[in-house]
């Protein structure tokens, strides 16, 4: 029995092909493969055809966007590399760590986050990651060190 996935942790946000990037060099280096994840929070801004639907539509059609987002992702990664993807609402940290473990997950691998005034004093998603989780996390800090 090989190695457990590598769970790729995204965000939706710029820094996610350098996350991918670094995450398929890894599984291509340990004979891994990759399981895509993204973790839905409620935001503080909706998007605009949120007002048009029932409340309790508001999540189906976040965690849509989110796989259709990991849909776009798994393209460009080649198809013996994807073990799966899978999205799900909750706090970041805490959607992450729990995937991870129910995964058997061999490593995380997230992106650093901005460290603002906000989150030197509540802790960034990947600090809480790391803090948290029971096995190890690699952070892709910059895409200019992407191999």
């Amino acid at each position: 029995m090989g190695p457990g996935p590598i769970l790729v942790a995204l965000d939706g946000s710029p820094r996610a092909p350098a996350v991918v990037r670094v995450a398929m060099h890894l599984a291509q280096k340990l004979g891994a493969k990759l399981w895509l994840f993204r973790a839905v929070g409620l935001p503080v801004e909706f998007p605009v055809e949120t007002y048009a639907i029932a409340p309790d539509q508001l999540g189906p059609l976040l965690l849509e966007r989110a796989r259709a987002d990991l849909d776009a992702i798994a393209k460009d990664i080649p198809p013996d590399l994807v073990a799966g993807r899978s999205s799900e609402l909750g706090v970041a940290w805490d959607a992450i760590c729990n995937v991870a473990k129910k995964l058997d997950a061999s490593v995380v691998v997230i992106g650093a986050h901005g460290y603002g005034r906000v989150d030197r004093v509540l802790g960034t998603t990947a600090s809480k990651i790391v803090n948290h989780a029971d096995r190890s996390v690699l952070v892709v800090r910059s895409p200019e060190r992407v191999p």
